[in-house]
């Protein structure tokens, strides 16, 4: 398993993580043989959104004497109510159910404190403008919190959230099929092959690609939800794409974008997670997910970091170096950590050789020798 760091939070989370919110009706050895699974294959963030209290206890009881590693992500705003899981931004649910979220999960300490289902104006100026952010911050002053966290659909909420400078995390549903909706459209229409149809000629969203950036500009973490638009992704019928991809594929994507540290993916066998974890030994040929755009939308000119392009003989991470070259282009000046990240490289645009193989083999025909040297010149090597 590979670690990225948690963009400015200074913890270092798995690049695939457990979804626990499928766990309804599991009985608690099946979710210890799950957990073991999970440890044993590196994963070390947990999205825990249940409020049971059922649930919560067998989460607890499954990490044991491993929470010193574990990275728990817990939401404030994910409630019971009658019973059953509901949202509530109501500053007195909120806290109840984070208060019996620590002692159910018999720990003193939530790694992520992530606001949960912030998808409206009127979520945002609920939560933004009143008791709960205030929550949040006093959470994190004490240490019960590490990160204030936020989990939303809409990209330019979720950006919103971001540019207040007080969210360090931002869970966010990415995967081949969304970004290519419009920012604006609703969770319930995400799924819905008829808005994937209309959209099929279109490039990646830009306020989608705008949130990603600005994320990983700010040192704002990314944690992915909906990495398999909730399994259709796999199956060829139910794909909007009309064809089936992979878990790699899903999961290589969502780790290509910028800002993104770790794909959730809502394993509820030890089997899935097995199948996720093989993102960690597959080949480039099997992470390749080009053929979506191809097959798709005409992206002519653009990169979509996918390195089909690859292998370079000077041995560049060209994906990664247009993905640097991009975030510098979109600030005024280039931030530091971009120079950092692109520094960081064990080659860089100026070790190009112009031997030209990789504009053959990329399907967009993007002029990838002028980006290196653009790539050169901007960031002086």
């Amino acid at each position: 398993m590979r670690y990225r760091p948690l963009g400015r939070t200074g913890m270092m989370v798995s690049e695939i993580a457990l979804g626990c919110e499928h766990f309804e009706g599991k009985d608690y050895d099946h979710i210890k043989g799950v957990f073991d699974e999970a440890f044993a294959q590196g994963i070390n963030l947990f999205d825990m959104l249940n409020a049971s209290p059922e649930l919560r206890t067998h989460f607890a009881k499954a990490i044991g004497g491993k929470r010193d590693i574990a990275v728990i992500q817990g939401h404030i705003g994910s409630i019971l109510k009658d019973g059953q899981y509901a949202m509530s931004n109501d500053f007195g649910q909120c806290k109840a159910a984070f208060e019996d979220m620590l002692v159910r999960l018999d720990t003193d300490y939530i790694d992520i404190g992530m606001l949960h289902f912030i998808d409206t104006d009127e979520d945002f100026n609920t939560v933004f403008n009143g008791e709960l952010i205030e929550y949040a911050k006093e959470l994190k002053a004490k240490g019960v919190i590490k990160a204030i966290g936020l989990d939303s659909h809409i990209p330019g909420i979720a950006k919103r959230a971001v540019e207040t400078g007080l969210i360090d995390v931002v869970m966010f549903s990415i995967n081949p099929a969304f970004d290519l909706l419009p920012g604006d459209i609703g969770i319930d229409d995400l799924f819905i092959n008829e808005k994937h149809e209309a959209a099929r000629q279109n490039h990646i969203d830009p306020d989608r690609m705008a949130l990603y950036q600005l994320c990983e500009r700010n040192g704002v973490g990314i944690t992915v939800m909906k990495t398999y638009m909730a399994g259709q992704l796999l199956n060829a019928e139910q794909s909007p794409f009309g064809f089936a991809l992979t878990p790699v594929q899903c999961i290589h994507y969502a780790l290509t974008r910028p800002g993104v540290a770790s794909a959730i993916i809502g394993c509820t066998t030890a089997a899935e997670i097995r199948e996720a974890a093989a993102y960690n030994t597959a080949s480039d040929s099997e992470k390749d997910f080009s053929a979506v755009f191809s097959k798709t939308f005409t992206a002519q000119g653009k990169c979509v970091y996918c390195n089909h392009c690859l292998p370079c003989p000077a041995r560049i991470d060209i994906g990664l170096v247009n993905k640097y070259l991009d975030l510098a282009k979109t600030a005024e000046t280039i931030p530091p950590t971009v120079t950092a990240h692109y520094n960081a490289l064990p080659n860089h645009a100026g070790d190009c050789t112009a031997c030209g193989a990789c504009q053959t083999r990329c399907p967009f025909g993007v002029a990838v020798m002028e980006r290196m040297q653009e790539a050169k010149k901007c960031f002086k090597r």
